[in-house]
């Protein structure tokens, strides 16, 4: 590749972004990531090399904890060479709702990652529809002979809809309302949850917290994540269910 002239303040964003994401774990194209950072920083002139060093010892990123996929990477690969071929693939899954292993022939569509793993979304034949797996529960994905067509409509956004984060329920979409103690409420409202979350306090410092969501099978954990700090407002089946909750933790702990 040709010689790119960086300033420092690209350089700096690529060899630190590259080199820390590739630190996540070591099987997926994350781990290329390393790799390029080292051959980029090489490429650059000694006296901008010392500078990023020197910068570089100011700056410090601290990535999420994330699956590490740990023995994953030929099955990784295999979704990633099935998804870019299009050709279905076998495959044995710790199933998480099922309580077993099950195994399906799956159309990837897609790879995703998102927040802490690796999923795949893809059409399932044992579901017969389209279903997101956590890479990091595939034990095995071998190739099967038959190809597969992505429908044109398919689209990784049209598939989550408004999912809290990757599973949309079935049925029509949910308006939450949720009201913060002036406690957690500023740092609630600084960040992005969601990109239909709207944010508005109260004179007492209170914060009311609104999203539309396809479901609230995942919302309730974050949620229940604030303990006595939120109340649920809308819809009423998410009022129910985090109380239910809370009461079968209250119950679990007895009296202290």
């Amino acid at each position: 590749m040709p010689p790119t002239n960086l300033t420092l303040e690209e350089a700096l964003s690529v060899v630190l972004l590259a080199g820390r994401v590739g630190e996540l774990e070591r099987d997926t194209l994350f781990a290329a990531a390393v790799g390029a950072a080292e051959k980029i920083q090489a490429s650059l002139p000694a006296a901008m090399r010392e500078r990023l060093a020197e910068v570089a010892d100011a700056i410090d990123l601290r990535p999420p904890p994330v699956n590490p996929l740990t023995d994953k990477g030929e099955v990784y690969r295999s979704l990633l060479r099935a998804s870019v071929d299009k050709q279905t693939v076998r495959i044995r899954y710790d199933c998480r709702t099922e309580f077993r292993e099950i195994e399906t022939d799956l159309d990837p569509y897609h790879l995703l990652f998102q927040e802490r793993s690796w999923y795949v979304i893809g059409r399932s034949a044992r579901h017969d529809e389209v279903r997101t797996f956590n890479i990091g529960r595939v034990r095995s994905a071998d190739p099967v002979d038959k190809p597969f067509k992505r429908p044109a409509s398919f689209s990784v956004k049209k598939h989550l809809r408004n999912a809290w984060r990757l599973i949309p329920d079935d049925g029509p979409d949910s308006e939450v309302h949720l009201h913060f103690s002036s406690v957690v409420g500023q740092n609630v409202a600084e960040v992005l949850w969601h990109p239909t979350q709207r944010c508005q306090f109260r004179d007492d410092g209170t914060l009311d917290f609104y999203a539309t969501v396809s479901g609230i099978r995942e919302i309730v954990w974050w949620v229940l994540g604030y303990g006595d700090q939120v109340e649920v407002l809308k819809p009423p089946r998410l009022r129910r269910e985090v109380a239910r909750r809370h009461r079968t933790a209250a119950d679990r702990y007895g009296t202290l």
